[in-house]
């Protein structure tokens, strides 16, 4: 059996809304060097993140991991709050 086929993707992220139920929104900030222009160019991506207990606030730094769809735009979900 493939061992990749059941390692998940873990990130890390800051908490940047939380109003909805069992969701919350993570921004995902990455830094990468450009082939052609020779710098360090930055991305962030917005992600939302199931939450059972409603326990990530706004400012926190959080880990994730990739999981099957739960809804239309959640196919995250909150692993730890790390601070």
């Amino acid at each position: 059996m493939d061992k990749k086929r059941h390692s998940r993707k873990v990130l890390s992220g800051v908490v940047i809304g939380n109003k909805m139920n069992k969701t919350a929104v993570v921004r995902v900030s990455t830094v990468q060097f450009h082939a052609r222009y020779k710098r360090l160019v930055g991305q962030n991506k917005k992600f939302k993140v199931h939450d059972e207990k409603n326990e990530a606030n706004v400012g926190d730094t959080v880990r994730i991991m990739e999981t099957r769809p739960l809804s239309k735009d959640k196919r995250w979900r909150l692993v730890e709050i790390i601070k």
